[in-house]
């Protein structure tokens, strides 16, 4: 064969070649990311924490019943009057505030029959205690008998109950979703050992809500903070 034949024909050939073999390659490497990057695993990652409530809210609420309004009145400020005397050693003024009474009329309602003697107006009040300091909220709780030896009629209120909340989750949100994250990290390990890979990058996260909750139902004044995480890994051979 002639040379001067062969020669352009090997110049315009190998670069051609080259061409292919490159595309072949990036082709190649392209159908294996695809095909990586559907190999991934979704797990959960979970973690928990025990804490002290920091903050107390305590409504002392009591009723006083009277026929005429104004002695109603009279007797809701007499009331109010010793439950913040019975505070004021504990708790400075700002820790406690004092609600309007709520005051029913019983004769309007038709709650007051013949041969019944009860006062016609009733008036619930409160003195409500707001203060980080649990453990003197809960002594002074465990003296409010001495308001009823004093007059004070304190009644249970389903509408105003008293409240245990902490308040610090960002100072310990950081560390726990670390936490739920080692704990998801674990798992996809195990599934990648159980099915012969390992575990790569992760390539989506999504961090549930923090649950707070009484650690039980007779100790409100201990929370139980609750997180789970949800992870997909890579997984590679």
């Amino acid at each position: 064969m002639n040379d001067t034949r062969v020669r352009p024909a090997l110049a315009l050939g190998l670069p051609i070649a080259a061409g292919l073999a490159l595309m072949g390659w990036l082709v190649a490497g392209a159908l294996y990311r695809a095909r990586a990057a559907d190999r991934y695993v979704t797990v959960k990652g979970f973690a928990e924490r025990e804490v002290a409530a920091n903050l107390v809210i305590w409504p002392i609420v009591f009723t006083v019943t009277d026929n005429d309004l104004a002695s109603l009145q009279r007797r809701v400020e007499e009331s109010a009057g010793r439950v913040q005397r019975f505070l004021e050693p504990t708790f400075p003024a700002e820790e406690w505030s004092t609600s309007a009474p709520r005051v029913t009329d019983r004769q309007a309602q038709g709650a007051i029959g013949e041969g019944r003697p009860l006062d016609r107006h009733v008036a619930e009040a409160s003195v409500t205690v707001r203060t980080s300091r649990i453990d003197a909220a809960r002594e002074a709780m465990r003296r409010a008998g001495d308001l009823v030896k004093q007059g004070v009629a304190l009644t249970t209120s389903y509408e105003h109950k008293t409240q245990y909340l902490y308040t610090g989750l960002e100072t310990i949100k950081p560390e726990m979703i670390a936490q739920a994250t080692r704990d998801a990290r674990r798992a996809a390990e195990q599934f990648a050992q159980d099915s012969g890979s390992r575990v790569g990058a992760i390539r989506n996260a999504q961090q549930g809500y923090f649950d707070i909750e009484d650690r039980d139902p007779f100790s409100p004044e201990f929370k139980k903070i609750r997180v789970v995480t949800t992870v997909q890994y890579f997984l590679a051979d």
